[in-house]
């Protein structure tokens, strides 16, 4: 349990709207080079298959630091953690902002997603402050920033970059990374050491989990699966609108975040569909709907408004699938739930990296229907893999 030097007061319903600021910023950071790549790309001469290797290191990079930097957040002061992933989040933004070259691009982009894990350590530790009565307000709050924080990233950075430029961008975000800092050197809570563990045990006790747990292991699969068919789309999305018959620049491709308000709105009723039928159902429905939005994306390629429609339905069976998964998960162990939760995030966003290499390459090649097909693979894939669970393993339905 987390014990904090204010848990003996509530939390203030101010608080609780600057964390879940907090944590839509530090998102954010994820987000900012997706509608930027084509134009990343193109400053230094490389092709839209390279160019969606930053989506993908980025991405790449999260899950390291969900894997290995979360986990200290049962050993040292949290609020300590957050203010140091936030600076090594700014230097990495920096380093974004004036890369003289591709390579060192990368790396910083690496670097950008591996210290952008500050909300993952947020939500659990406001989590832990609540009267369990107000838990799942406070959790959905939160959550719903995280959420915020994605729209706001995709049509921020598409309309700066169209502006400004996209080198712009990432020297902003290190100005809202300050603004963050302040909010959490002023308002999150210091913490106790939750755990004598070691770090080498800490990580070990990951594998124990995922080893005994046979939930664990489905949510991880279906969970990579699904963000992978997710992260195909909108890796891709500047690099194709770029092209004929759209030839959209950053700012347009920046505003088809607002798609995502469909899921967004959708999230209280997937929730309490999981409440009322089952994760094992919700989950099910929400791989069928990304099976069908990509192949509406496959037919309706030269059609824009059918494209908005399959976005919308891509993001709403995505957040289903994560709404199922995660409640699967946070009913586990109370003890464990941090580390459960780093090992579904972790698996998560490694999806996230593997739909982005794949659909880079095989975009570039096949154009929107090299996207249809990359993501109606990986939505069959994480369909056939949960139908096969819940069959030889009812507990899961």
């Amino acid at each position: 349990m987390v014990t904090s030097s204010s848990s003996s007061a509530p939390l203030s319903a101010t608080t609780v709207f600057l964390m879940a600021l907090a944590c839509a910023f530090a998102v954010s950071t994820l987000y900012y080079n997706q509608p930027l790549l084509d134009s990343m790309g193109a400053t230094f001469g490389r092709s839209d298959a390279q160019a969606g290797q930053i989506a993908m290191l980025t991405q790449l990079g999260y899950a390291s630091g969900l894997f290995l930097l979360v986990p200290l957040g049962d050993r040292v002061d949290r609020k300590r953690l957050i203010i140091a992933l936030l600076a090594c989040n700014m230097v990495s933004l920096l380093a974004v902002g004036v890369a003289p070259n591709f390579n060192l691009l990368k790396l910083a982009s690496f670097a950008v997603g591996a210290s952008a894990v500050s909300a993952q350590i947020i939500i659990p530790t406001m989590s832990g402050l609540v009267d369990p009565t107000l838990r799942g307000r406070v959790v959905g709050t939160l959550l719903s920033g995280l959420s915020a924080g994605l729209l706001f990233a995709r049509t921020l950075s598409g309309f700066v970059g169209a502006s400004e430029g996209w080198r712009m961008m990432f020297l902003l975000a290190v100005a809202i990374d300050v603004l963050v800092m302040v909010v959490i050197i002023l308002r999150f809570p210091s913490t106790a050491q939750a755990t004598s563990l070691p770090y080498t045990a800490l990580l070990s006790s990951l594998w124990a989990l995922f080893k005994d747990e046979p939930t664990v292991r489905a949510a991880c699969a279906t969970g990579f699966l699904m963000f992978a068919a997710f992260s195909a789309l909108w890796s891709t999305l500047a690099m194709l609108m770029a092209r004929p018959p759209y030839e959209f620049g950053p700012d347009a491709v920046g505003a088809f975040g607002f798609v995502g308000i469909a899921g967004l709105l959708a999230s209280p009723a997937i929730g309490r569909a999981v409440d009322r039928v089952g994760s094992g159902k919700m989950l099910f429905a929400g791989a069928l709907l990304l099976v069908a939005a990509f192949a509406l994306v496959g037919v309706g390629a030269s059609h824009l408004w059918l494209l908005i429609v399959a976005m919308a339905m891509i993001d709403i069976g995505n957040r289903a699938g994560l709404v199922a998964n995660q409640s699967r998960i946070t009913a586990l162990s109370a003890t464990a739930r941090s580390r459960l939760n780093t090992l579904f995030m972790t698996s998560y966003f490694l999806g996230g990296a593997t739909g982005t290499a794949v659909a880079a390459t095989t975009s570039a090649s096949l154009g929107w229907h090299g996207l249809a097909l990359t993501g109606a693979l990986f939505a069959v894939t994480a369909l056939c893999a949960h139908l096969l669970i819940s069959t030889s393993t009812p507990s899961h339905r």
